[in-house]
């Protein structure tokens, strides 16, 4: 059986990889992905503790599951701007999207 700590390490460093991906890339869709990264990260915590905590509650997975959910919306919602914002703009360029100033 594979000890918790891995399973912990692993998601720390997805979630360094999806951090360093927000604050370092201009792109819109690259920074989307670097938050699903992020989520994933968290998917891995909360699977790997219901599992070695209480494995027979079922709220580690219901709660997964919701993150996976809020993912996909997440994910749906955040193309649709970028996709709303390259037509008027003609650019994903994060710096460059300021539609609220005047």
């Amino acid at each position: 059986m594979i000890p918790l700590w891995m399973y912990l390490a692993v998601a720390a460093a997805l979630f360094c990889i999806g951090m360093y991906g927000v604050l370092s890339r201009r792109n819109a869709v690259a920074v989307l992905m670097s938050v699903e990264l992020m989520l994933n990260a968290v998917n891995i915590n909360l699977i790997a503790f219901w599992r070695y905590v209480e494995p027979l509650n079922m709220a580690g997975q219901a709660f997964a599951a919701f993150v996976f959910v809020i993912a996909a919306a997440e994910a749906a919602v955040g193309l649709a701007i970028i996709i709303s914002v390259y037509r008027q703009r003609r650019s994903v360029i994060v710096e460059e999207i300021d539609l609220l100033k005047w």
